[in-house]
């Protein structure tokens, strides 16, 4: 009944201790809660340094008979003991042999030859350290647990005039919810009544309110929608109050589908953390050979079996890779941890410590380089059509397909055409790479490039066309051509322009010595090189096929390059998939671009990319630092232990000292700043 008391022990805290054992992470152990809360390990520590501190007066001054001291070292093995005990336990019922149980073992065998003292001080060195150290890395997991506190756990909803406060979990798609000012939205939706500004740092990082409003005939896509109709749960509300329809159930939620992903992030391994893996497997096993040859030392060796058992357990203790296991989980937790509250969300430490290793960076260009909203710069009438024709045909088809171009040109054809009302269209069909196709009145029409038009008359374009085609293209604007009935109408051209971040963003990764910059467009030629010259990209490669692109990241990749690929994570993921690391732009919205990328920037900021390279190389240096510390210290108490210059009390002090110092060291990424 007293364990249950002290540890607050239920089935929920043994299904969460059963889940943390299960995780990859053998050493990563969670603060435990009991009497006290989460302070309990804390204070259990300080009582068993309590008595063993009256232990060593009741032994040294002679106040008492020294041998009431033992009860005292008895009482510091209980508490110091007691969470290592219960740790052990769980591991070895996992069929794991972990440090914990070592640690037992050292202070089991001193209590064994009578040194009390010894065995005391071990325990309790081991457990203000790992006390310490979840203390430590509780740090880190706030940064991740707060986003789960980001989302209310109310909302207000309205069904006419009556308002309504439900639990978010009771939403359904489509019901309305009023978003008070300055409270907390509820649910990804769409704003359909009133206006405001809203802060959502918390999910895309971006640093200035966004300005919300309404658009009730917006369809009901969430993915789709533009920035400012859509609103994300767990982002802040402004001033104005405002009317959401509820697009997502809150386990749908884009916060939601963070959380999930940042948690799987947390057990994610590391190229490095493989590495120790591995070097643990073998270390251990030489280090338990080791000991057990050491007990027996006094066979060979003029000293007593206590003094050879003595010395095996202090090889035992400094040999421990304690700070080696917890070094690099600990750098990834904090590095995952600080990218999260930058808008950036990173698939695990493989992704972390691959994006630092880059030197190429191969850029789409529709929506990544540029701002993926095309405007129609020009309409121009083969001869003798009449330009009305043209622009009624292309607004036709245009008006079937959601494309960026698409909408560009209808919606410029439309303002050409004013009141005149145009055909209706049917059996759209996109034609990869090339253009789409459509059918009004019962004759077929065509809407594409060069490839296209040959492809489907098997003639020559015309050669007034063409030329036209190339001055647009020179321009750097991506111009189709109309072909209705084997007649071609003209030539229709939309211009994208580059984001207003994107040459900036690139002066910097040049500075951060970036090798190779690329950008892969299905666009012609000319329009790649346009928009290259105006940002300085060296290698514009157009006319790109899906399978093209691929190629070209598995050409960039030779040579030892590590290759990252940005885009939009959907039209892109094969050459996504090829390259080292997949990096997807805006992802909040995109459950695809979320679940496929490595790496995904929550905002539509290009600028986020020199941040996310700044805090992987910073993650690898610290994770090289935890090696050099953590295996540096056991090289040197090994030789230490061996020779009898250091006993337990140093070795458990320089032992806990260093896996505190490296955890402490892991914790600096928390206040890396963005630039």
């Amino acid at each position: 009944m007293f364990l249950y008391l002290v540890m607050g022990f239920d089935q929920k805290k043994k299904n969460q201790l059963d889940d943390r054992h299960q995780g990859e992470n053998q050493h990563d152990h969670g603060v435990h809660a009991g009497l006290f809360g989460n302070l309990t390990e804390m204070i259990f520590a300080i009582l068993s340094g309590f008595l063993l501190g009256i232990g060593f007066l009741l032994q040294y001054l002679k106040v008492i008979s020294p041998s009431m001291a033992i009860y005292f070292y008895i009482g510091a093995y209980f508490f110091g003991g007691f969470f290592t005990l219960k740790e052990a336990y769980e591991a070895i019922r996992q069929g794991k042999f972990e440090i914990d149980f070592l640690m037992l073992f050292a202070a089991a065998g001193a209590g064994f030859l009578g040194e009390w003292a010894e065995g005391a001080l071990l325990l309790f060195l081991f457990s203000l350290g790992h006390a310490l150290e979840h203390y430590a890395m509780n740090r880190a997991r706030k940064s991740i647990a707060e986003l789960s506190d980001l989302a209310p756990p109310t909302a207000i909803r309205l069904s006419g005039t009556e308002q309504q406060e439900i639990g978010i979990e009771a939403l359904n798609i489509g019901d309305i919810i009023l978003i008070k000012p300055n409270s907390k939205i509820a649910a990804d939706g769409l704003v359909v009544k009133g206006s405001s500004a809203v802060n959502q740092a918390a999910i895309t990082g971006e640093s200035l309110p966004v300005s919300k409003m309404a658009n009730p005939s917006i369809k009901l896509d969430f993915e789709k929608l533009k920035n400012e109709h859509r609103v994300f749960a767990g982002t802040i509300n402004g001033a104005h109050s405002m009317e959401v329809k509820v697009l997502r159930k809150a386990k749908d939620s884009t916060l939601s589908r963070i959380i999930k992903l940042v948690n799987e992030a947390e057990s994610q391994k590391s190229p490095t953390q493989h590495f120790t893996d591995k070097f643990e497997k073998y270390f251990v096993p030489f280090v338990l050979v080791l000991v057990i040859l050491l007990m027996f030392a006094f066979l060979v060796v003029d000293e007593s079996f206590k003094e050879s058992f003595y010395r095996a357990m202090a090889v035992l203790v400094s040999a421990s890779p304690c700070a080696l296991a917890i070094s690099t989980p600990s750098a990834v937790l904090a590095g995952v941890a600080r990218a999260a509250r930058a808008g950036i969300l990173v698939k695990g430490g493989g992704p972390l410590e691959n994006m630092g290793q880059v030197n190429v960076i191969a850029f789409d260009k529709t929506g990544t380089l540029t701002e993926g909203k095309p405007r129609l710069t020009d309409a121009i009438p083969h001869e003798g059509i009449e330009p009305r024709l043209l622009y009624r045909t292309a607004a036709a088809v245009e008006a079937l397909s959601d494309h960026p171009l698409a909408k560009a040109i209808y919606d410029g054809t439309i303002e050409r055409l004013g009141t005149d009302k145009i055909s209706e269209a049917n059996e759209m069909e996109a034609l990869t790479a090339r253009g789409v196709r459509a059918k009004i009145n019962g004759e077929e029409v065509f809407i594409g490039n060069r490839l296209l038009m040959r492809e489907v008359t098997g003639k020559h374009i015309p050669e007034d066309l063409d030329l036209q085609m190339t001055q647009l293209e020179k321009n750097g604007k991506t111009a189709m051509m109309v072909l209705r009935n084997d007649q071609y109408l003209g030539i229709v051209a939309v211009l994208d322009v580059e984001r207003e971040e994107a040459k900036e963003t690139l002066r910097k990764l040049r500075q951060m010595g970036i090798e190779k910059m690329v950008m892969l467009t299905g666009d012609h030629q000319s329009v790649a090189n346009s928009i290259a010259e105006r940002l300085h990209i060296n290698d514009p490669r157009g006319n790109l096929l899906p399978e093209d692109k691929v190629k070209a990241i598995k050409s960039l990749a030779k040579g030892n390059h590590t290759v990252a690929m940005i885009g939009d994570g959907v039209n892109d993921a094969p050459a996504l998939a090829t390259a080292d690391v997949s990096i997807a732009m805006g992802a909040a919205g995109s459950p695809v671009a979320l679940e496929t990328s490595d790496i995904a920037l929550m905002a539509d900021r290009l600028d986020k990319l020199p941040f996310a390279i700044k805090l992987s190389r910073k993650t690898a240096r610290i994770i090289k630092q935890n090696l050099w510390i953590s295996l540096g210290m056991v090289a040197i108490l090994i030789p230490l232990t061996i020779s009898g210059l250091a006993t337990i009390g140093p070795a458990v002090v320089a032992h806990e000292g260093s896996t505190l110092v490296v955890v402490l060291n892991a914790l600096r990424l928390l206040s890396v700043k963005e630039d």
